[in-house]
C-alpha cells in the first residue's frame, strides 16, 4: 500500500466571533482546495471560552461554521503565490491634509492626523467612517499607537510637542515637550518608550511613557524624518532626509551605532516582522532601499513610483506597501524577490500608509484629497486565493472552486485563510 500523502501546506481558518469552532490546521496535499462546512454547531459560547482549538473525535480537520458566525481573521500567509489584485474598497473623508496614519493593535480603529486643521480622525474599521475627531497641537504630522492600544502619540511639528491621547475617551491627557520640528513617532514593543524624530535639531527624543517626559535625546543625521523600532526593541532606525542616510540607534544606551547610506531624500522606514530587513523610501530618486539588519548594509534597491513617501510591511512579512505622492499610487513590493508586483491607484498626494494587524486592510492618506483610501488585501497560496475584502455570504474564491452561497451562515463573513506549513521567508 502507498504511504499517506505528504502535506504541501496547511490551511487554517481562524474565526473570531460567536458560533464558530476554530479548527487545527487542515493538511493540503494538492492545490486547488475547496473549503466547505461539514457540520453546523449552534451552541458555541463567546470569545471568553476560546482557550484553544476544540477537537471532536474524528473531526479534527473539519471546517465548522456556526449560525452566528460573522467574521474571521487572517493569521498570516506562509508561501504566497500570484495574488489577485488588491483593491480600493472605500474612500473616507477625513480632516484637512491628512498626513500620518496608524492602526490599533486589534485593528478596530485607524488614527489619521490632519495637519491642516490640527486634528486626529478616528476611523472605525467596521463602518469605514470617522467616529470621532480629536483636537491636538499645531501642525500634527506623525502618529503611533501603543502596543496595548490604550494610547495614541501625535507629533505636533510647529509646537515642538507630542500629544498623548487616551483611546478610552479619545481625549488628550498629556502634552510632552520634545525637540524642534517633531515628525516621526514610534513606540517600543513593550510600550515603555516612545521615540520621536526632531527634524529641526537633528535629534531623536526618547520619551518615558510612565511619566510622559523626555528622558534622552540622541543626535542623528541631517533632518531626521521617520523612524521604526525593531520587533525585539533593541534598535531604532531613523531616516535622515538631507543626507540620505539611516541612523541605527541601540536602545540600551540610546547611542548611534551605525549609519547606513541609502538614497536621496530618505523618508519612510519600516521593519519586517522578523527584524531581518528594513525598507526605506527615497523620495527624491523614486526607490526603496532594502537594508539587511545583520550587516547594516543595503542589499537591494527597488524602483517604485514617483515621490515614494510612506511605507509599511504587511504583518506576515511578504508584502511591502509604498505610497507614491506624485503618481497617486501604492506600489506593492514582494519581499521574496524585492520586486513590484502590483500598483494600486489611490488619491491625490498619497502619503501615509499603514496595514491592519490581520493584514486584510491597508490605509493610505491622500493629502490633497482630504481622504483615506481603504485597500482590501487579497491573499493567495499556490492556486488558492482568498479575497479578504469581499468574501461575504456568496463570496468569491479566486483560483479554486467557489465556496457557494451555503458556505456561510446568514450575514456571515469569511475573511481569509493561512498556510502554516511552507514558509518562503
Amino acid at each position: 500500500m502507498g504511504g499517506k500523502p505528504s502535506c504541501i501546506g496547511f490551511v487554517v481558518v481562524s474565526l473570531i466571533s460567536a458560533g464558530v469552532w476554530v479548527r487545527p490546521p487542515i493538511c493540503v496535499t494538492a492545490w486547488p482546495v475547496r473549503l466547505v462546512p461539514l457540520r453546523w454547531e449552534r451552541n458555541v459560547n463567546w470569545l471568553s471560552d476560546f482557550r484553544g482549538p476544540r477537537v471532536a473525535g474524528g473531526r479534527a480537520a473539519r471546517l465548522v461554521l456556526g449560525a452566528a458566525a460573522v467574521s474571521a481573521t487572517v493569521l498570516g500567509v506562509a508561501g504566497v503565490g500570484n495574488a489577485a489584485a488588491d483593491t480600493v474598497i472605500d474612500t473616507i473623508a477625513v480632516g484637512d491634509s491628512p498626513n500620518g496614519v496608524a492602526v490599533s493593535p486589534f485593528g478596530s480603529r485607524a488614527y489619521v492626523v490632519n495637519r491642516g486643521d490640527n486634528s486626529v480622525s478616528v476611523i472605525s474599521r467596521f463602518t469605514n467612517t470617522v467616529g470621532d475627531t480629536i483636537a491636538v497641537g499645531d501642525f500634527p504630522v506623525g502618529v503611533a499607537v501603543s502596543p496595548s492600544g490604550s494610547r495614541v502619540y501625535v507629533t505636533n511639528q510647529v509646537d515642538g510637542t507630542v500629544s498623548v491621547i487616551s483611546t478610552f475617551t479619545n481625549t488628550v491627557i498629556d502634552v510632552v515637550t520634545v525637540g524642534i520640528g517633531p515628525s516621526g513617532v514610534a513606540a517600543s514593543p513593550d510600550g515603555s518608550r516612545v521615540y520621536v524624530t526632531n527634524s529641526g535639531d537633528d535629534t531623536v527624543s526618547v520619551i518615558d511613557t510612565v511619566t510622559n517626559t523626555e528622558v534622552d535625546a540622541v543626535t542623528v543625521g541631517d533632518a531626521p524624518n521617520v523612524l521604526a523600532v525593531s520587533p525585539d526593541g533593541s534598535r531604532v532606525y531613523a531616516s535622515n532626509a538631507f543626507d540620505g542616510t539611516v541612523s541605527v540607534i541601540e536602545t540600551v544606551g540610546n547611542t548611534v551605532i551605525d549609519t547606513v547610506t541609502v538614497g536621496a531624500g530618505a523618508f519612510g522606514v519600516a521593519v519586517t516582522p522578523d527584524g531581518s530587513r528594513v525598507y526605506v523610501t527615497n523620495a527624491f530618486d523614486d526607490t526603496v532601499s532594502v537594508i539587511a539588519t545583520a550587516t547594516n548594509m543595503v542589499v537591494d534597491t527597488v524602483t517604485v513610483g514617483d515621490l515614494p513617501q510612506g511605507v509599511t510591511v504587511a504583518p506576515e512579512g511578504f508584502r511591502v506597501y509604498v505610497a507614491n505622492g506624485i503618481d497617486e499610487t501604492v506600489s506593492v513590493v514582494e519581499t521574496s524577490g524585492n520586486t513590484v508586483v502590483e500598483t494600486i491607484p489611490v488619491g491625490s498626494d498619497a502619503f501615509g500608509v499603514a496595514a491592519s494587524p490581520d493584514g486584510s486592510r491597508v490605509y493610505v492618506t491622500n493629502r490633497s484629497d482630504d481622504t483615506v483610501s481603504v485597500i482590501a488585501v487579497h491573499k493567495c497560496l499556490g492556486s488558492l486565493c482568498i479575497d479578504t475584502g469581499s468574501l461575504v455570504g456568496g463570496g468569491s474564491l479566486v483560483g479554486a472552486r467557489s465556496l457557494g452561497s451555503g458556505s456561510l451562515a446568514s450575514g456571515g463573513s469569511l475573511a481569509g485563510v493561512t498556510s502554516t506549513g511552507s514558509s518562503t521567508s
